[in-house]
């Protein structure tokens, strides 16, 4: 081999060792740090504790919210951004795709399941009680409700229990409707200008202390349904949710969703 031969082919041979480590080097990257994860923009009320509620910091928190972080921590592909609003702009921004997830302590009634994804797994269960002023004693229960009034919001699961049983009863109940959250109705309920409500008494007790207002919890659950979050039914929704619902299925076989409902609330409400 002649020597500008021989020097031909020891500078290909360097490009081609340079390349293969070019190569290399990108791969590394595409392994790790360059899969970006999915930013997922979630709605949720910001205002519903201890569920979804914000800091003086504008940081949104909440048990539904830090369910989400640690799905996050299991799934790291996904990353949540929570924006929130008004209850009764939850579903409407998911109908317009100004978010691609909701977390609110939704449950599930016919008409979501024929619209929407929701998970398979629940992450908490959600139970309803009637709410009166502190040392009320005479309603223990909806019949005690007649001749009174019910405060309830607008398009809301408890709401749907209450009007269910009222329709089923002879339509006893006098039902005033609220656009706005339960803070409004517990404050006219201590002010006597509506008689009870029903919804979540952990949700109700909290907003009550956060208030100042005292009120009782009273008669038996009139219902117990699990919460799941929720997506538009589509493509990019039933992705989303199988994601999430693999992700929940390792929390719970874990023990760590158990473990976060006695840390946020001292009992296991997630069986």
């Amino acid at each position: 081999m002649n020597k500008k031969l021989k020097k031909t082919v020891v500078v290909l041979l360097i490009l081609a060792l340079a390349a293969g480590l070019v190569a290399c080097g990108a791969a590394e990257p595409a392994e790790g740090g360059d899969n970006k994860a999915q930013v997922i923009t979630v709605g949720t009320m910001g205002t519903y504790n201890p569920f979804s509620y914000t800091l003086e910091d504008g940081t949104i928190t909440g048990y539904d919210i830090e369910v989400l972080r640690e799905i996050e921590k299991v799934d790291d592909s996904l990353k949540f951004e929570f924006v929130a609003g008004p209850w009764d702009t939850l579903f409407v921004g998911l109908d317009a795709d100004k978010f691609q997830m909701l977390a609110n302590q939704i449950t599930s009634n016919p008409d979501r399941v024929a619209k929407y994804y929701l998970t398979e797994n629940s992450y908490f269960t959600c139970v309803a009680q009637i709410i009166v002023k502190k040392g009320r004693t005479d309603i223990q229960s909806l019949k005690d409700l007649q001749g009174k009034t019910i405060g309830l919001t607008v398009g809301d699961s408890f709401t749907r229990i209450v009007e269910d049983w009222n329709a089923e009863n002879g339509n006893i109940l006098t039902i005033k409707y609220y656009e706005q959250d339960i803070s409004t109705i517990l404050q006219d309920i201590e002010a006597g200008r509506i008689d009870a409500t029903v919804n979540d008494p952990i949700m109700a007790k909290d907003k009550a202390t956060v208030q100042g207002l005292e009120i009782d919890v009273v008669g038996e659950r009139l219902a117990a349904d699990p919460t799941y979050f929720i997506f538009k039914q589509d493509a990019e929704g039933e992705e989303l949710r199988n994601k999430i619902d693999a992700a929940l299925t390792k929390l719970i076989e874990s023990g760590k969703l158990s473990e976060m409902s006695v840390d946020w609330f001292g009992v296991d409400y997630t069986k």
